[in-house]
């Protein structure tokens, strides 16, 4: 992309990486194939000719740029000036500055030269704006990781990997910058003697959670393990082959992701998770409240950074939980936080329509009114689910599911009396009053049974009983909008009833 541009006479262009050996060494190749000399500007090194080796001490910026037009006047070698450190003092907006640098703009137009900035990020002043192309640098692929991977290797004395365990490794540094995945790959070799994928994975979701705006999310529970949404669970096994190449063949479009909406501690978050293990793939999840930053910018640049980390890892899912949080204040037009919301969400939702990399969006909301109704329309995920409060049979399932979890024998317990006594219940109330009954039989020295059980439930207020009214909206809103999550069953039209009291079994 560096090479189009530049042929195509740009003279000012800003890349958007943290990493700067890889942009010098991307422009380096491009001025290689295009016979153009590279010169390399920072307050530190001064100017220098990257070729030749040889530098300019200039650690002021107007002072470089005056070196910068004799270099661009003095003969018809067609230049590019990289930029490494401009970005901070272009934020003191410099009037000077500024001027000198349209004038040089100009000067690289009619040569044929251009001018590269280069930073994580690039905030320009207004008069600036429109001098400039701006690209954003994707993440390593698999290639320029494997001669990461090399390089490590030979300096350690290592044997090359087998073919297969090599694109394991490398697929497990998928989401990294050249410098982390060495370090994962170095870290590796002195934890275990050699470069192991379970290893390097374990080191991309520290550092992926060490940058704060999305973290990789290890274990990862079956669809097996929640009780009850056979629809939704029938549609995820549906879905699990069309990421294969088969099923681009056949010509399946690459599924955009799911959206479910339902009442809070109905498993909605458990089944983001386990969407993940349905379909074989990693799970990153987002934090949408550290997507937004205080700074003019700051906030779409994250978006930006998110988006590439997805795309290099892809295929992955992607889970962001409680959208609603995230996006809610877009939906009265942004005026609170100067149109940011509005932005983010604009820049979001084009991405879910445009991507064409397999990142499989999952996205859960208790509060469905609080999301703009462009974020709603059909296109944006490949389906929305409605979770409900979980009937007599769910229910049952849950219980033992619960049971089970705890280390305990289902079969020890009347499961089918504990569900009819739970109605009303989510699945995160049913296992909130087992774990009472734990502690009660921990601190009496004993097991749990039935009777603590029940006496957990009746101290128990639920959140169909908290929450009535809404939950009542909420179901009347999902018809006709959402599909429903589990089959229809004789309880599901007969509105929320309040659980039931009953007497104590001692």
């Amino acid at each position: 992309m560096i090479t189009t541009y530049l042929r195509a006479g740009y003279p000012g262009l800003v890349l958007i990486t943290p990493e700067e050996a890889r942009a010098e060494a991307d422009l380096a190749a491009a001025c290689k194939e295009l016979k153009r000399s590279l010169h390399a500007w920072s307050s530190t090194d001064g100017l220098v000719d990257i070729k030749a080796g040889r530098a300019l001490a200039c650690p002021d910026p107007l002072e470089a740029l005056g070196h910068v037009e004799n270099l661009l006047r003095q003969d018809k070698v067609r230049h590019v000036v990289m930029f490494r450190d401009l970005q901070l003092n272009l934020e003191q907006s410099d009037p000077m500055l500024v001027r000198r640098l349209k004038d040089l703009l100009r000067l690289a137009k009619s040569g044929g030269h251009a001018l590269v900035p280069v930073g994580c990020r690039f905030k320009m002043p207004p008069e600036l704006e429109h001098e400039f192309a701006i690209i954003d640098l994707d993440l390593p692929d698999t290639g320029a990781l494997g001669q990461v991977l090399d390089g490590i290797l030979t300096s350690a004395k290592q044997k090359p990997l087998p073919a297969i365990l090599r694109e394991a490794v490398l697929h497990a540094a998928l989401g990294l910058t050249t410098v982390e995945a060495e370090n994962a790959f170095a870290l590796s070799l002195v934890q275990s003697g050699k470069v192991e994928p379970v290893l390097v994975a374990a080191e991309k979701a520290r550092t992926l959670k060490r940058g704060g705006l999305v973290e990789v999310v290890g274990a990862h529970p079956t669809l097996d393990e929640i009780g009850g949404l056979d629809v939704l669970k029938q549609w995820l096994e549906h879905r699990k082959p069309a990421f294969g190449k088969a099923a681009r063949t056949y010509g399946l479009p690459v599924p955009k992701g799911l959206l479910i909406v339902g009442i809070p501690g109905t498993g909605k978050s458990l089944t983001a998770k386990a969407t993940a293990g349905a379909l074989q793939l990693p799970l990153l999840r987002l934090d949408m409240g550290k997507v937004f930053g205080g700074l003019v910018g700051q906030s779409e640049a994250n978006l930006r950074s998110v988006i590439r980390t997805a795309e290099a890892i892809a295929p992955c899912v992607l889970w962001i939980d409680e959208i609603e949080k995230g996006f809610g204040g877009s939906k009265g037009g942004g005026g609170s936080d100067g149109g940011t919301s509005s932005r983010v969400l604009g820049s979001f939702l084009s991405w879910m329509q445009e991507k064409e990399k397999p990142v499989f969006v999952v996205a859960t909301a208790n509060d469905v009114s609080q999301l703009p109704p462009e974020f709603l329309r059909k296109g944006r995920f490949d389906e929305m689910f409605f979770v409900d409060l979980p009937e007599a049979l769910e229910r049952a399932a849950i219980w033992s599911i619960v049971i089970e979890r705890h280390k305990r024998r289902p079969g020890a317990f009347k499961v089918g009396m504990l569900a009819e006594v739970t109605d009303g219940f989510t699945g995160a109330e049913i296992e909130g009053a087992f774990c009472e009954a734990l502690h009660e039989a921990f601190a009496a020295g004993g097991e749990p049974n039935d009777a603590m059980v029940v006496k957990a439930i009746n101290c128990t207020t639920p959140v169909s009983r908290l929450m009535e009214e809404r939950i009542n909206a909420l179901r009347q809103w999902s018809k006709g909008r959402a599909r429903p999550a589990a089959s229809q069953k004789e309880e599901s039209e007969k509105g929320i009833r309040p659980s039931r009291r009953v007497q104590s079994m001692n």
